[in-house]
Protein backbone atom coordinates (compact mmCIF):
# COMPACT_ATOMS: atom_id res chain seq x y z
CA UNK A 1 0.00 0.00 0.00
CA UNK A 2 1.38 3.37 -0.95
CA UNK A 3 1.20 5.97 1.73
CA UNK A 4 -0.13 9.37 0.84
CA UNK A 5 1.81 12.46 1.77
CA UNK A 6 -0.30 15.08 3.42
CA UNK A 7 0.32 18.72 2.74
CA UNK A 8 0.21 20.72 5.94
CA UNK A 9 -0.02 24.15 4.25
CA UNK A 10 -3.14 26.14 3.49
CA UNK A 11 -5.09 25.60 0.30
CA UNK A 12 -6.38 28.78 -1.28
CA UNK A 13 -9.18 28.71 -3.85
CA UNK A 14 -8.20 29.29 -7.47
CA UNK A 15 -10.88 31.98 -7.63
CA UNK A 16 -8.77 34.20 -5.34
CA UNK A 17 -5.81 34.00 -7.69
CA UNK A 18 -7.99 34.69 -10.73
CA UNK A 19 -9.55 37.76 -9.07
CA UNK A 20 -6.10 39.10 -8.18
CA UNK A 21 -4.89 38.42 -11.72
CA UNK A 22 -7.88 40.38 -13.01
CA UNK A 23 -7.15 43.27 -10.63
CA UNK A 24 -3.54 43.32 -11.81
CA UNK A 25 -4.77 43.47 -15.40
CA UNK A 26 -7.12 46.37 -14.58
CA UNK A 27 -4.40 48.28 -12.71
CA UNK A 28 -2.04 47.79 -15.65
CA UNK A 29 -4.73 49.09 -18.00
CA UNK A 30 -5.15 52.18 -15.79
CA UNK A 31 -1.40 52.68 -15.85
CA UNK A 32 -1.40 52.58 -19.66
CA UNK A 33 -4.41 54.92 -19.75
CA UNK A 34 -2.31 57.56 -17.99
CA UNK A 35 -0.04 57.60 -21.05
CA UNK A 36 -2.89 57.28 -23.52
CA UNK A 37 -4.76 60.25 -22.04
CA UNK A 38 -1.61 62.36 -22.10
CA UNK A 39 -1.52 63.22 -18.41
CA UNK A 40 1.73 65.09 -17.74
CA UNK A 41 3.98 66.25 -14.90
CA UNK A 42 3.31 65.39 -11.26
CA UNK A 43 -0.14 63.83 -11.73
CA UNK A 44 1.34 61.46 -14.31
CA UNK A 45 4.13 60.22 -12.07
CA UNK A 46 1.89 60.13 -9.00
CA UNK A 47 -0.65 57.92 -10.79
CA UNK A 48 2.01 55.64 -12.28
CA UNK A 49 3.67 55.18 -8.88
CA UNK A 50 0.28 54.63 -7.20
CA UNK A 51 -0.67 51.90 -9.67
CA UNK A 52 2.80 50.35 -9.39
CA UNK A 53 2.59 50.21 -5.58
CA UNK A 54 -0.92 48.75 -5.69
CA UNK A 55 0.21 46.02 -8.09
CA UNK A 56 3.30 45.27 -6.00
CA UNK A 57 1.16 45.09 -2.86
CA UNK A 58 -1.23 42.61 -4.46
CA UNK A 59 1.62 40.45 -5.73
CA UNK A 60 3.36 40.44 -2.35
CA UNK A 61 0.17 39.81 -0.38
CA UNK A 62 -1.40 37.09 -2.49
CA UNK A 63 1.17 35.41 -4.74
CA UNK A 64 3.94 35.52 -2.14
CA UNK A 65 1.41 34.50 0.56
CA UNK A 66 2.39 37.38 2.83
CA UNK A 67 -1.25 38.05 3.71
CA UNK A 68 -1.33 34.80 5.67
CA UNK A 69 2.00 35.17 7.47
CA UNK A 70 2.61 36.28 11.02
CA UNK A 71 2.73 40.01 11.67
CA UNK A 72 6.38 39.83 12.75
CA UNK A 73 7.41 38.35 9.39
CA UNK A 74 5.47 41.05 7.57
CA UNK A 75 7.30 43.73 9.58
CA UNK A 76 10.68 42.12 8.87
CA UNK A 77 10.01 42.17 5.13
CA UNK A 78 8.17 45.48 4.69
CA UNK A 79 9.59 47.75 7.40
CA UNK A 80 13.18 48.18 6.05
CA UNK A 81 12.10 49.44 2.58
CA UNK A 82 9.59 51.80 4.18
CA UNK A 83 12.29 53.19 6.47
CA UNK A 84 14.65 53.62 3.51
CA UNK A 85 11.96 55.62 1.70
CA UNK A 86 11.36 57.78 4.77
CA UNK A 87 15.08 58.48 5.23
CA UNK A 88 15.44 59.25 1.51
CA UNK A 89 12.56 61.74 1.73
CA UNK A 90 14.19 63.35 4.77
CA UNK A 91 17.52 63.67 2.93
CA UNK A 92 15.82 65.12 -0.14
CA UNK A 93 13.95 67.67 1.96
CA UNK A 94 17.18 68.68 3.72
CA UNK A 95 19.15 69.01 0.49
CA UNK A 96 17.79 72.51 -0.20
CA UNK A 97 19.02 73.67 3.20
CA UNK A 98 22.46 72.17 2.54
CA UNK A 99 22.78 73.89 -0.84
CA UNK A 100 21.62 77.20 0.63
CA UNK A 101 24.14 76.91 3.48
CA UNK A 102 27.00 76.14 1.09
CA UNK A 103 26.11 79.05 -1.18
CA UNK A 104 25.78 81.41 1.78
CA UNK A 105 28.97 80.53 3.60
CA UNK A 106 31.25 79.25 0.84
CA UNK A 107 30.13 81.40 -2.10
CA UNK A 108 28.99 80.47 -5.55
CA UNK A 109 32.35 78.96 -6.53
CA UNK A 110 34.52 79.77 -9.48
Amino acid sequence: MAQEQTHSGQQHPIRLYMVVWGLLFVLSAFSYMVDYLGIQSYPRWSLIILFMLLKAGLIIAIFMHLAWERLVLIYVILLPPVLVLIFTALMASESSYTVLSRLTFLGAGS
